[in-house]
């Protein structure tokens, strides 16, 4: 359980790396631009920087209306007894 912790640690702390360096690249120009480009692309070598526009430019608006969750309608109160119902009352035995 402990190298899964230490994974996880390493995954979230990336992410937020990720993040605070993406940040830095939106306002970065010049050298400072190829030096987090340099750091985003050591931290996640398939990255692209197509990736960083193609998710911030997609209007909402554009999204498929087919891939639209649907509401699920409100649950229903469990019986009591489980899910098929109250237990039967046992036939007895002669």
């Amino acid at each position: 359980m402990i190298e899964r912790q230490m994974e996880l640690k390493r995954r979230y702390h990336r992410k937020a790396k990720m993040r605070k360096l993406k940040a830095k690249l939106a306002t970065a120009t010049g050298a400072d631009r190829e030096k987090v480009l340099y750091k985003i692309k050591r931290l996640s070598p398939w990255w692209t920087e197509a990736s960083l526009t193609q998710k911030h430019n997609t209007p909402k608006a554009a999204a498929d209306p087919a891939k639209e969750k649907k509401e699920r309608p409100a649950a229903k109160p469990k019986a009591e007894g489980g899910p098929k119902g109250p237990p039967k009352p046992k036939a007895e035995k002669k």
